[in-house]
């Protein structure tokens, strides 16, 4: 640049950089519009933006015989504006020194000494809050790098992300975060030092950036998509038309798939069901086409769907809506049949949403079931490579990792053939179960050890640690091998990798940038608060002097000349002590996650993956329970009312209405008491039989249920039975 002499190109601190080869010329945006002796005398096409070649020659003149305050060099074309202050300056150096440029008006600038400030009433906190742009910790103080909000009292901003957003969200869209202030508040900015370009968001200005919004949603979501041609098949004025959610838009379903008569007919996701009974809007009912088939043969199909917002107060309504269910699969050929009546004291009346839906469900724990969902289907796609021949481990449950350890070591295993357990510590007596129920609990126990091991540190959301003796093991590698065994044989998530380590496995380490919350050493954690949170240099350079053999040992030892210097020093410790310094587990860790191809699959699919790594399981609820069995039926109307009874009794264990809990119900039929990523195989099923007492057949994942006379009969039994089962086998 011809006015500060730097070759730096950061268009976010200096402003874009131009370069005009026909006059042999090179200049930063801001040092343009800041020099002291310069005007836009031209037009907004003339020049450089309005600045003419000539004037810009003179003011690089001038600017030649004017020596920098701050570097000593020659070429400082900015003066402070108070008449009585001599300081000349070059740009890049006044924002070294704090100096304030507004960019504004006669874009003034001023030194160090004459800088306008933020004024703090006495009765103001000196706490820290949360910067709410980039959500991390900023102090109270009435510092260069801090500002504070003029509309908002406890609005608290670091200036380099006001910085980054001004540029981002420019003058139409730049404003307070807290309460949408612009006025006010773009006018301190700009006071301040803020520069808040004249043009539209950087969103708006993107090409094609709303060409989604054009699309309509061609997509069946129904549990069971009976469409051959699969699920994004369309043809319209035929069954396989999809029909959009009346409410949201963003969920389909063919007609055929969901037993619509025409496209007329109203038709909500179950996403859109659960807020309206949320709301208690059932009775807000739009037109109910069923009234069309209805009179064309004065019967009602079973397989008709009911309008959710119908009050659902008897069993018969009840049942409709079960037998359109797609988990309910009917073994008879059912023909339209009339409305059928039960006994009032048989009864059961509970509506729709706490039956299938949990209330409380958030967006954010939607989109994780659906990558869930996308996690089985990959899950299953590898396991394809698994073989039928077999391999045993006899594994010891009070020293699960040693036993697995030997197991997984032992020269006849394979990931790819089929795993047994042999659990040799049961009184003395080796007991061997080679159902998947036993294979999950060795898996579970396992997880649970690697989650608390040396091998990893942090509290919930963990990163590697620096084992030595397990590096020269090479356990690291046998951990990733163990986790990636356990995702494709039926075995429970990890669930506790931190976002920062998930990224370093998928991204690779070069292309992570670590927080502070990743730091478990608290010392390490204490000594880069320190220095974060350092309000002046003085501060800063005596936290540098006492942990300065810390700092030499991890190489992050730089020259700090001004107060901004810190956030590069607590970036370089960072990066030192999450990434580099494990930085070989880190690479055997990923050389055993890609045993059975597990690891390409989390490099193909990251968001899919993160939320089986990165998160627990989700709480099992009545709608989860109830769309992961399958219900075998038949038109039997004893069979029907037993499915309503099932429903109900799924109420009831959510409302906490019953002894048994939905681990229990899940424990009891497959033997697991949570659902693996990959999904159970077989699929659970329900069949209602003429027997006395429930029955969990885990070889079959089959629950089979009583036919009863009441529901209270019914949930008898399953509490007895269910309750009786569990604790003898506890015991």
């Amino acid at each position: 640049c011809v006015l500060c002499g730097r070759t730096d190109d950061c268009p976010e601190k200096y402003g874009e950089k131009k370069t005009f080869v026909e006059y042999s010329l090179t200049v930063h945006y801001y040092c343009l519009l800041m020099s002291s002796g310069i005007w836009q005398r031209g037009e907004e096409g003339e020049g450089v933006d309005g600045f003419l070649i000539t004037d810009i020659k003179k003011e690089v003149n001038r600017a030649a015989k004017l020596k920098c305050n701050i570097c000593k060099k020659k070429g400082a074309s900015i003066g402070c504006v108070v008449p009585k202050c001599k300081r000349s300056y070059h740009f890049p150096c006044g924002i070294k020194r704090e100096c304030i440029f507004q960019f504004m008006e006669d874009f003034r600038s001023y030194c160090w000494e004459h800088k306008p400030v933020q004024t703090f009433m006495d009765k103001e906190s000196r706490g820290a809050s949360q910067c709410t742009i980039c959500l991390d910790l900023v102090e109270h103080l009435p510092a260069y790098t801090i500002l504070k909000s003029p509309c908002c009292k406890n609005a608290w901003f670091h200036r380099e992300c006001l910085q980054y957003q001004a540029l981002s969200a420019g003058i139409f869209f730049f404003r307070c975060t807290v309460c949408n202030n612009k006025d006010k508040f773009q006018k301190e900015m700009l006071r301040m030092g803020i520069y808040i370009p004249e043009r539209d968001a950087s969103w708006e200005l993107e090409e094609n950036a709303y060409q989604d919004l054009l699309q309509c949603y061609q997509h069946c979501d129904t549990r069971r998509c009976l469409c051959k041609k699969g699920r994004d098949y369309n043809e319209p004025d035929s069954k396989w038309e999809i029909k959009r959610c009346q409410c949201c838009g963003s969920r389909g379903t063919h007609l055929a798939c969901s037993s619509l008569k025409s496209w007329e007919q109203n038709w909500e996701c179950i996403e859109c069901r659960s807020i309206f009974a949320k709301s208690g809007n059932y009775s807000r009912k739009k037109k109910r086409s069923l009234a069309t088939s209805e009179k064309t043969d004065g019967t009602t199909c079973l397989m008709e769907e009911p309008s959710p917002k119908t009050p659902r107060q008897s069993s018969g309504s009840q049942r409709n809506f079960l037998l359109q269910s797609p988990k309910i699969m009917y073994q008879n050929n059912l023909s339209p049949c009339s409305h059928l009546e039960l006994p009032a004291s048989n009864r059961v009346t509970m509506s729709l949403s706490p039956l299938m839906l949990n209330r409380n469900w958030s967006l954010r724990q939607k989109h994780l079931r659906e990558q869930r969902r996308e996690v089985c289907n990959i899950l299953k796609e590898l396991k394809v490579q698994v073989n039928t021949k077999t391999t045993r481990l006899n594994i010891n449950a009070d020293d699960i990792w040693n036993s697995a350890l030997k197991g997984f070591r032992q020269r006849n295993f394979s990931p790819t053939n089929t795993i047994e357990i042999n659990f040799t510590n049961c009184k003395n007596r080796s007991k061997t179960d080679t159902s998947a129920a036993s294979k999950h609990h060795f898996f579970h126990l396992l997880m649970l050890h690697l989650q608390n091991s040396s091998l990893f540190e942090g509290s919930s959301a963990k990163n590697l640690s620096l084992d030595l003796q397990a590096v020269e093991e090479n356990l690291y590698f046998e951990a990733g091998k163990m986790i990636a065994v356990s995702l494709v044989h039926g075995g429970p998530s990890p669930g506790f990798f931190s976002k920062t380590l998930f990224d370093c496995l998928v991204y690779g380490p070069e292309n992570v940038k670590p927080a502070l919350e990743d730091v478990a050493d608290v010392d390490v954690a204490q000594t880069v608060k320190m220095i974060k949170y350092a309000n002046s240099l003085s501060s800063l350079q005596s936290t540098i002097h006492d942990c300065y053999e810390f700092l030499a040992a991890a190489g992050c030892l730089r020259p700090i000349t001004a107060l901004c210097d810190k956030n590069m020093l607590v970036n370089d410790i960072l990066i030192h002590h999450v990434i580099k310094r494990i930085i070989s587990p880190l690479e055997s860790f990923r050389q055993g996650l890609k045993t059975l191809g597990v690891l390409q699959k989390m490099q193909m699919h990251p968001d899919a993956f993160s939320s089986v790594l990165c998160h627990e399981p989700g709480r099992l609820s009545a709608e989860t329970i109830c769309d992961l069995f399958t219900i075998h039926s038949s038109s039997d109307v004893k069979e029907v009312k037993g499915a309503d009874f099932w429903m109900g009794y799924l109420q009831d264990v959510e409302s906490g209405e019953s002894v048994v809990t939905f681990e229990d119900i899940l424990l009891f039929v497959t033997g697991s008491s949570s659902i693996p990523s990959i999904g159970f195989d077989p699929e659970p099923t329900i069949k209602f039989l003429h027997i006395r007492y429930p029955i969990g057949n885990r070889l079959l994942n089959c629950l089979e249920l009583p036919i009863t006379n009441t529901y209270q009969q019914f949930k008898n039994k399953m509490e007895l039975t269910i309750r009786n089962t569990l604790r003898v086998e506890r015991e």
